[in-house]
């Protein structure tokens, strides 16, 4: 059965979906036919269940919500602000921008005031669907829906614009906000800050920075956050230093980022006793050391092969009651099994879970990795057991890695079981991976594991 929403011409937008009454729940409420082109003025309690948003959650195509839209107006219901809004919200969810837009048409028609959250949903929204002139489009909209702009809206637009790579027009919104009753803040200047310096261009964010002081708007530690990181990127830690010194006369805190971005630019430069001194001195500024900074100091370690030092660190940071996260162990974890000692990294594994700290699917990758490294086999298949009980899952590299140490050590039921999984998952690997394993398993396999291969193939 079709049916139409009204008898206005804008509200045509169930005209191409059908109106499923099988699968939809009648409203409680008692229908109301007489439908005013009004602002909607619901009265509800706050506890009250709407029967419409309960149903809606629970479809999943977009088509399903339309027609439930449209069964719901049959029924009399009268569709507010909050039915609007979470249709609205779910159709862009899907980037059936179409719809959205009759949606909208709707909502202008009966004069249905909305809020700048809808609209700041939309603009990202269209951001990831790439489509900015759309965005563009519904910012410049949103006085027609009696819906006042704020610097919350154009900074969502002015960062839609700069992830787009289109930084030139963004530059232009911030330059017009004045015209718009707007004044840029410290989050309008970041974004373009941070476009400029994605681009290498730090004399472009260099004068945003100066302009953001003309305009006597005050940057902030993620300001000099982005800055500094630029520059000890650009081995530059000179220059990042007296930025450092420029916060503390402008009487802006550095926090753990902005300690750990100079830590780090030093490490790269081969001053890692500075940058242990850099974080010792953090405390006399105002800012206690955190996992952060302990992991830069760490990792730089472990990458210079002292890993003994590194978990000295470790030591360290519990005796400073800073509980490690699963970041910490991972650096440890992560070179000691490059360094081939994977029995350290498994002890390292049962401690973090000892207290309380989680694996994740990184940790359980290099452990993996680690055991097919020194040639340990059984004990890294033990550990894909245990990732995928965890619902994690190893890389294509690893699968064949670990399937072709089986292979080599005779243990073809358990190289058959990882084929299985990989087939179950969906994975698959390169060409040279597939030389590797039908010569290893067809010339040593009766035909078992033959099969499982050519299933993984199929997938």
């Amino acid at each position: 059965m079709h049916r139409r929403l009204s008898s206005s011409p804008l509200t045509t937008i169930a005209s191409r979906h059908h109106y499923h009454t099988s699968q939809s729940v009648k409203p409680t409420k008692k229908p109301n036919i007489h439908e005013q082109t009004t602002i909607h003025k619901v009265t509800r309690k706050p506890w009250e269940e709407v029967p419409f948003l309960t149903d809606l959650k629970q479809t999943e195509e977009t088509e399903e919500a339309l027609s439930l839209f449209h069964h719901y107006q049959q029924m009399g219901f009268r569709h507010d602000y909050p039915s609007y809004s979470s249709l609205i919200y779910k159709l862009a969810k899907s980037r059936d921008f179409d719809a959205v837009d009759q949606i909208l048409l709707l909502v202008h028609h009966r004069n249905v005031r909305c809020r700048e959250s809808l609209f700041i949903g939309l603009i990202q929204h269209y951001g990831k669907a790439n489509s900015i002139d759309k965005a563009v489009d519904v910012f410049h909209k949103m006085t027609s829906f009696d819906c006042v702009r704020t610097i919350q809206s154009l900074n969502t637009l002015i960062n839609v614009l700069v992830d787009s790579n289109e930084l030139e027009k963004a530059k232009t919104f911030v330059d017009g906000a004045k015209d718009m009753g707007l004044r840029p803040n410290s989050v309008s200047f970041n974004v373009l800050i941070k476009g400029f310096l994605e681009k290498c261009d730090w004399e472009g964010a260099r004068k945003v920075f100066d302009e953001m002081l003309e305009r006597e708007v005050q940057p902030t530690v993620v300001t000099y956050n982005s800055l500094i990181g630029f520059l000890c990127r650009s081995n530059d830690v000179g220059e990042a230093k007296s930025l450092l010194e420029d916060m503390m006369v402008k009487r802006i805190r550095p926090n753990h980022v902005t300690f750990a971005l100079l830590m780090k630019g030093l490490c790269c430069k081969g001053e890692y006793n500075e940058a242990k001194k850099l974080m010792f001195d953090m405390e006399y500024r105002g800012c206690k050391p955190g996992l952060v900074n302990y992991g830069v100091l760490m990792s730089d370690l472990g990458k210079r092969g002292k890993i003994d030092e590194a978990r000295l660190l470790l030591n360290e940071m519990k005796k400073r009651r800073i509980k490690p996260d699963v970041v910490i162990y991972n650096i440890l974890v992560n070179h000691l099994c490059s360094e081939g000692r994977a029995s350290e990294a498994y002890r390292t594994l049962m401690e973090m879970q000892m207290k309380g700290c989680k694996p994740n699917a990184a940790t359980y990758r290099m452990m993996v990795d680690g055991f097919c490294r020194i040639g340990d086999f059984d004990s890294a298949l033990s550990i894909l057991n245990a990732m995928l009980a965890s619902r994690h899952a190893p890389t294509p590299a690893t699968f064949v890695c670990l399937v072709d140490g089986l292979v080599k050590g005779g243990n073809l039921d358990h190289a058959c079981f990882v084929l299985e999984v990989m087939g179950k998952k969906n994975l698959s690997f390169g060409s040279g991976a597939w030389e590797k394993l039908v010569n290893g398993l067809c010339i040593k396999d009766g035909g078992g594991c033959c099969e499982a291969l050519s299933k993984v193939i199929s997938t």
